[in-house]
């Protein structure tokens, strides 16, 4: 059954200083739902949460809150509370009473907030942290009393601004695990803010990838990985190898100089398009049984796998396999029609794909180095 649209934005645009941040942008929030809008610096997220809040006011368009506008309604009186990455925990209370603030302003009997802020500690795991002072908690501890706070009002809604931004790596990822048990325990509705795709994928019902001021794709984490709208989302989310092609008709796709069964229809015969294929997607072969060869440029072991790049007819695509090969050595590369994603052509055609950049960087460092070794 689908969920009740709790949140609508409704043509919505943003311009600072002359520039514009939000472009007429579109966005649907369902209840109960843990939403992240994704992507890089400056592509308008944090506008839109702010707008949402009610931290900042859209210049043109409309925000509705279960079906009522709320573009004039400050912040405290929308149903949301705010989780920022600088945690705004106040220093000269302890953890009890930081939690218990929003209850203390709104007058709530002492045994009912006592009752709550139990509840609160329990459910992020801070039983018997009440009389600790914010200054002896870790970065991960402040966090969940932060959320602990945001919570205890039962907001309809939580806007999280890359709260984890702050957060060494394997705190982090305790924390996305944390912060997806508590949205499911809760039932709150989640809107969180990251430019790491990773934490996207691992917590969200629904992903917004957003670029340019505007919404690029939204999807569940499964669609936006597997099916790219086009080559900003297929390069932004996880390593893309991205390459010109043409459709020659429905399931053939022509690139890299051969000819591809695909699972792709509905595009005009002799069609120019984007063609996606993953790295973890392409089988390496004897060169006589490939449908493409290259020569090998670069292998990095990655634990798990080795990353290999390789120059396919001066075009340079990675390829991750637990298959060790030989740097310059030729290899082939046998690719199933399910691996191969054909995106139409869009503004971002061009700009990502290809893995010389990738080598260039490393070399550019290497030289920065050899200069301050100097």
């Amino acid at each position: 059954m689908e969920k009740d649209v709790i949140i609508k934005l409704e043509k919505v645009s943003k311009s600072f200083d002359g520039e514009t941040v939000l472009d007429n942008i579109d966005l649907e929030i369902h209840d109960k739902e843990f939403v992240t809008l994704l992507g890089p610096s400056g592509c308008g997220k944090t506008t839109t949460l702010r707008i949402i809040g009610g931290f900042e006011s859209p210049d043109s368009g409309d925000v509705l809150f279960d079906g009522k506008s709320v573009v004039e309604v400050p912040p405290y009186k929308r149903p949301v509370n705010t989780v920022f990455q600088r945690y705004a925990l106040f220093p000269h209370l302890n953890v009890y009473d930081n939690i218990a603030f929003g209850l203390r302003v709104k007058k709530r009997p002492e045994k009912e907030i006592s009752e709550k802020v139990a509840q609160m500690l329990s459910l992020v795991n801070l039983k018997n942290f009440e009389k600790r002072h914010i200054s002896t908690l870790s970065g991960g501890q402040q966090q969940r009393v932060a959320i602990a706070r945001a919570l205890i009002n039962q907001p309809e809604v939580l806007l999280l601004d890359e709260p984890l931004g702050a957060l060494d790596l394997k705190l982090r990822k305790d924390m996305q695990t944390e912060l997806k048990n508590i949205q499911k325990k809760t039932g709150i509705t989640f809107i969180y803010v990251t430019h790491d795709q990773e934490e996207a994928l691992s917590m969200s019902d629904t992903v917004v990838v957003m670029a340019n001021g505007r919404i690029q794709q939204i999807g569940t984490p499964t669609d936006i990985y597997n099916e790219p709208v086009n080559a900003f989302v297929a390069d932004f989310i996880g390593e893309s190898n991205i390459v010109d092609g043409i459709m020659l008709s429905d399931y053939k796709a022509k690139f890299s100089g051969h000819i591809f069964d695909c699972l792709d229809t509905g595009f005009e015969k002799g069609e120019k398009v984007d063609i996606v294929v993953r790295p973890e997607d392409v089988d390496v072969v004897p060169v006589e049984k490939g449908m493409l060869s290259g020569v090998v440029s670069s292998v990095t072991f990655k634990g798990v796998h080795y990353e290999i790049i390789i120059d396919i007819g001066g075009f340079l695509w990675m390829i991750q396999t637990t298959d060790y090969v030989a740097p310059d050595s030729r290899i082939g590369l046998y690719i199933e029609p399910d691996a191969i994603h054909v995106m139409k052509k869009s503004e971002f055609s061009g700009m990502f794909g290809d893995y010389s950049s990738y080598s260039d960087e490393l070399e550019h460092l290497s030289d920065v180095i050899d200069e301050e070794d100097l």
